[in-house]
């Protein structure tokens, strides 16, 4: 059996305070969803809102406002008749893709573990 090396107070607390910023800017039911959705192109607010289940009109207005503000999603309004607007995913956006696909990975297998359907 592999040991682990012991870590101390300090190594602990460097740990955690990057993970608590990362979970600050992500954190609630649909931010994760929304950056998925955008991870396949651009979309306007009426596709984002049909293809995450559940999500109110409100609630993702409020988390795209949130995201934007943290740089993650960039807000373009195309002057047209009538005014499209269009999120997308900022570069630093797409730094979370190997996040997500390690959570979706995970939760793969944890569904098989628990026998989940």
């Amino acid at each position: 059996m592999e040991t682990k090396p012991e870590r101390n107070h300090g190594e602990c607390q460097a740990m955690i305070r990057p993970v608590n910023d990362a979970l600050d800017v992500l954190n609630g039911k649909w931010k994760l969803p929304i950056i998925i959705s955008l991870t396949f192109g651009n979309k306007r607010f009426s596709e984002m809102s049909k293809e995450i289940p559940k999500i109110t009109d409100r609630m993702l207005s409020k988390e795209l406002r949130e995201m934007e503000v943290n740089g993650l999603v960039k807000r373009t309004v195309y002057d047209s008749i009538p005014v499209v607007v269009e999120y997308s995913l900022t570069e630093y956006g797409h730094s979370l893709d190997t996040v997500i696909n390690e959570l979706r990975k995970w939760g793969v297998e944890h569904r098989r573990r628990i026998g989940a359907k």
